[in-house]
């Protein structure tokens, strides 16, 4: 009788190292490691050779660079979307895709049992399960994090010591780290004090401001209908682009946040994300949409962007709502194309000026010189409408303070000032 098959989800980290080996153990299964490529820059052959060292019986290694910053950035930048005004979503945009793609193995290979090295206390464990439910519900999911005897990190490298697992990660020096081609985040060790400052060895993807240079570097970024498609006027695939800002941004220590955030779980947690090129690239659209939009829509899109990033981060992404909102923001974007100059300087990342095609902001309109095209009188007459619930209000108001005849000729005299009532 053949063995059932466990689809993992692994990366050759800490945990998932850990789970391979103690789901051959604790069933009687075949392990196939699924390892997505989102950017993490690791060596993918020496993860490949670890997985089967550990005991899978076939691994997979997929790129998902392109269709990550395609179908998932792209999308969730045009939106604007900031969780809590401060977190641009690199791991919660990653699971969904990284879920679907093990469900398309899981598929492939007869699978009906996926793993995954998430814990009880975070928000990724229902961004996968979620997604896993939402695209093939016959799938039942393994979460050793919530029913395994290991309670901590700790417990983790002693099991991996005690199984010959090489690891990384010590008891002094113990981050739990995400990293795609976006971001990375750091989470644990001396940061889950939040009254202890993070430490500058903690940085990745980005030099710490004071160690930025002390001048200013300018870039250009050219969208094409809500999408970036070239640095400084060299079009570039989108891999190319944002590896190209994530170089500038880095170099100028832009990007970095260190906050608390709410998770979906119900706790606090404090985090450290660097996300240099992405940073660069919302301020960016940011700026290049109050040049195109009216602001009715530019109101609007913000109150959806709100509700569009709460649920990429609670992991609803394959959902009618999401796609809905997604499908608004499309709309707003057709004519979101021009070229917006930033100034990269200590940690800042500022748009310094902007231009398009499209662009409702006229010149002749706004100049404070003489103009042929604007007749300043004709807002006396808009004033006054605009104003006029105002007015009527503290008719009333003033009204209830004297008698009959007092009030309605306090009343005539009033209106009489404005010949837009009769």
């Amino acid at each position: 009788m053949a063995k059932e098959k466990i689809v993992l989800a692994y990366s050759g980290g800490l945990d998932t190292s850990v789970i391979l080996t103690w789901l051959k153990e604790n069933y009687d299964c075949e392990v196939i490691a699924v390892c997505c490529d989102a950017g993490q820059g690791e060596d993918y052959a020496a993860v490949e050779k670890k997985a089967y060292a550990t005991g899978a019986s076939k691994a997979y290694i997929l790129d998902i660079k392109e269709e990550f910053i395609t179908e998932f950035i792209w999308p969730t930048l045009k939106a604007g979307a900031i969780y809590e005004n401060d977190y641009l979503l690199g791991t919660s945009m990653a699971r969904p895709l990284m879920a679907q793609k093990l469900v398309d193995i899981a598929e492939a290979e007869g699978a009906y049992i996926i793993a995954h090295g998430c814990t009880g206390k975070g928000n990724d464990q229902v961004r996968f399960e979620t997604t896993i439910k939402a695209l093939n519900p016959a799938i039942k999911i393994i979460a050793p994090w919530r029913t395994w005897d290991l309670t901590s990190r700790e417990d983790c490298i002693e099991y991996a010591k005690a199984h010959n697992i090489p690891i990384a990660q010590t008891t002094e020096k113990i981050y739990s780290r995400d990293e795609n081609i976006w971001h990375i985040s750091h989470e644990g060790g001396n940061l889950e004090s939040p009254w202890n400052e993070h430490k500058d060895d903690i940085h990745v993807l980005s030099l710490p401001i004071e160690k930025a240079p002390d001048q200013a570097t300018y870039v250009e970024i050219d969208f094409e209908e809500g999408i970036p498609v070239a640095v400084n006027g060299e079009k570039m695939d989108a891999i190319t682009l944002l590896t190209t800002l994530n170089k500038l941004g880095s170099a100028n220590g832009v990007g970095t946040i260190d906050i608390i955030e709410n998770r979906l779980v119900g706790m606090k947690s404090r985090g450290v994300y660097e996300t240099p090129g992405g940073t660069i690239l919302y301020k960016a659209h940011g700026a290049l949409e109050k040049l195109i939009l009216d602001r009715d829509t530019m109101q609007y899109k913000n109150i959806v962007a709100q509700k569009y990033s709460q649920l990429v981060y609670d992991g609803l992404w394959f959902t009618p709502l999401r796609e809905a909102i997604a499908a608004f923001v499309d709309v707003t974007q057709e004519l979101v194309t021009g070229t917006v100059r930033m100034k990269l300087y200590k940690g800042n990342a500022v748009s310094v000026a902007s231009k398009s095609p499209n662009s409702l902001y006229s010149e002749e309109f706004a100049t404070f010189s003489k103009d042929e095209v604007y007749n300043q009188s004709d807002a006396e007459g808009f004033i006054n409408l605009f104003s006029l619930p105002l007015k009527i209000r503290a008719i009333q108001k003033q009204s209830k303070q004297g008698g009959a005849q007092e009030n309605e000729a306090l009343e005539r005299k009033i209106l009489k000032g404005g010949d837009f009532i009769r």
